[in-house]
C-alpha cells in the first residue's frame, strides 16, 4: 500500500508575505518601487518645467524681434531710435511677463 500524500493548506497572505519574487525578484520591495517611481515622476515634472521655461523665453525673444522687424524705420538716427523704443515699450511688458512666468517654473 502506497503512503498517503499529506496536503497542507497555507493561507494566501502567508505565501506572499516576503518580498515580491515574481519575475526573478525584478521589482523587489514594493515600497522601494513606489519611492523610485515617485522620484522618476518628480524628475519628469522638473524636465517638463524646464522645457516650458525654455519655450517661454524663446517665444519672448521671437516676439520682440518680430515686432521690431515689422517697423518701417525712417528718419534721423534719433528718430529711428525713438521708433524702436516705442515698439519696445509696447512689446516689452508682454515679453517680461513671459520670462517672469518661465523663471517661476525654475523654482
Amino acid at each position: 500500500m502506497a503512503p498517503k500524500a499529506s496536503c497542507t493548506w497555507t493561507p494566501l497572505a502567508a505565501r506572499y508575505d516576503g518580498p515580491m519574487e515574481g519575475f526573478g525578484g525584478l521589482f523587489g520591495d514594493p515600497e522601494e518601487l513606489q519611492r523610485r517611481m515617485a522620484e522618476f515622476a518628480e524628475q519628469m515634472q522638473a524636465q517638463q518645467g524646464l522645457v516650458w521655461a525654455d519655450n517661454a523665453i524663446k517665444l519672448a525673444v521671437e516676439m520682440t524681434v518680430a515686432a521690431i522687424n515689422r517697423v518701417n524705420i525712417q528718419g534721423t538716427p534719433e528718430q529711428q531710435a525713438e521708433q524702436i523704443r516705442a515698439v519696445m515699450a509696447t512689446v516689452f511688458p508682454d515679453a517680461v511677463a513671459l520670462v517672469r512666468e518661465a523663471r517661476s517654473g525654475f523654482q
